[in-house]
């Protein structure tokens, strides 16, 4: 059965290493959402770095899941000290699942203060792909896909919430939550 992978970018208004209330408001509340979206129907896995690379996202070891890389507007820092992004990558079952973990419970209401500390970058925030079920998503993956919608129209091969696609590569219609706004 395919499996469904999410790639997320944001821009973030200061460095990770910041040590303004805002940052570790963000952290705090981070740590906790991705803790309850794990949990919830339809997740799979998300990309996590092994060891000692908690923390670190340039140079961290990612394993299966690959090297590293931010779409190619990212142009703020990649050291530990200048760093200023918050990048997810992970699998799903389905898009509805995907949608309902997103804009329900803590992810809601962290997506709703997402401008206290993201910046308005008028690029895509995220895309969607499927795999097949023995296939790990790369960093790499998620970055030509939402570097892909930058430039065209969602496809089979990278699309969004609101015009998705069937594992088959069929439009589903209308899309799931037309009008929900994006995740970040």
């Amino acid at each position: 059965m395919p499996q469904l992978a999410l790639y997320t970018f944001g821009v973030l208004k200061s460095p990770l290493a910041d040590a303004s209330p805002l940052t570790r408001e963000f952290y705090d509340i981070g740590g906790t959402v991705y803790q309850t979206i794990s949990r919830h129907p339809g997740y799979i896995a998300h990309a996590e770095p092994a060891g000692d690379d908690r923390g670190k996202l340039f140079g961290a070891d990612w394993g299966a899941w690959g090297e590293f890389t931010v779409p190619t507007w990212y142009d703020k820092g990649r050291t530990p000290e200048t760093t200023a992004l918050a990048a997810t990558l992970s699998l799903w079952t389905d898009v509805r699942p995907a949608f309902d973990a997103i804009y329900t419970g803590m992810h809601r209401k962290a997506l709703n203060r997402r401008y206290d500390w993201f910046e308005r970058t008028g690029h895509p925030n995220y895309v969607f792909w499927w795999v097949s079920d023995d296939a790990i998503p790369t960093w790499q993956d998620g970055v030509s896909r939402l570097e892909y919608l930058q430039d065209g129209d969602p496809a089979p091969h990278a699309f969004t919430f609101h015009h998705s696609f069937t594992p088959e590569g069929a439009p589903s219609g209308k899309g799931v939550g037309a009008g929900a706004g994006t995740p970040s």
